[in-house]
């Protein structure tokens, strides 16, 4: 057990859990948060969502379980506060040179993640939760948008590169070298496109976890290679390419109705 639960006192820094997306310090409390994040992910491991308690988290963990009430109140927030803390991890997005091994190697990634049965089965369970608990999906949601952000530095290289098209500007006086844009900016007196890059990631993950959750069919590195050529096959015909003039239309035609 830790020092708080063997003496019962109580710290007042760890009264509560870090709201998600924010960042705690290290010490003893980060310690605190990856023993409790490790037996989530075995509880889930072993016995799904269903079967997660926070007796078990307390057993595995060494944390007294007075004390997990009192910082993460539930299941729920132990599962959000795991999802959390694995957003606070050091992951890049690959860089092979090329928008192709980029995507590529994400795809790679993907299988390769679902392949390691222990890996495999935790990450399952963290997804199947989302649909028992709106709490889950919202971390989860949370977790796979700071990924998807992190993987805006894949469009800028590419269009770069000039594997992609840059962003077309189209407000007047915009100059010809201004920098290409990869999220969209709203502006109601010009028309600006954007690559969405969070998007295109999803394209390449999507097909692999449909294979891997709807029709469970196994993945390998053919289904990989097929979702990255599809994904970028559609970004090089601008099917990732937005425009925000068509938001500010649509804003401003509810205004309007209203």
């Amino acid at each position: 057990m830790t020092d708080d639960a063997a003496s019962g006192e109580r710290h007042p820094a760890d009264d509560s859990a870090p709201a998600p997306g924010t960042r705690r310090p290290g010490g003893r409390t980060a310690r605190t948060r990856a023993a409790v994040r490790d037996a989530v992910l075995a509880g889930l491991t072993e016995y799904g969502y269903p079967g997660l308690t926070v007796e078990y988290v307390a057993e595995h963990s060494g944390v007294h379980k007075t004390t997990l009430y009192r910082r993460w109140k539930d299941v729920e927030g132990l599962l959000a506060d795991a999802l959390d803390l694995a957003g606070e991890d050091t992951w890049t997005p690959p860089d092979t040179g090329s928008l192709e091994g980029d995507l590529r190697a994400l795809a790679h990634e993907v299988v390769a993640s679902f392949a390691d049965p222990a890996v495999a089965a935790s990450g399952s369970a963290m997804i199947a939760a989302g649909f028992r608990s709106e709490r889950a999906a919202a971390a989860l949601r949370g977790y796979y948008a700071e990924r998807f952000a992190r993987c805006e530095i894949l469009v800028e290289r590419a269009v770069r590169r000039g594997e992609l098209p840059a962003p077309a500007d189209a407000a007047p006086g915009a100059p010809a070298d201004a920098p290409a844009r990869t999220a969209s900016r709203t502006d109601h007196s010009s028309v600006r496109h954007a690559i969405d890059a969070g998007a295109l990631v999803r394209s390449v993950s999507a097909p692999l976890f449909f294979n891997l959750f709807i029709t469970r069919e196994p993945v390998g590195a053919a289904q990989a290679d097929q979702a990255a050529a599809a994904a970028l096959a559609a970004a090089r015909a601008g099917a990732f390419t937005t425009d925000s003039t068509t938001a500010d239309a649509a804003g401003s035609a509810h205004g309007t109705d209203s």
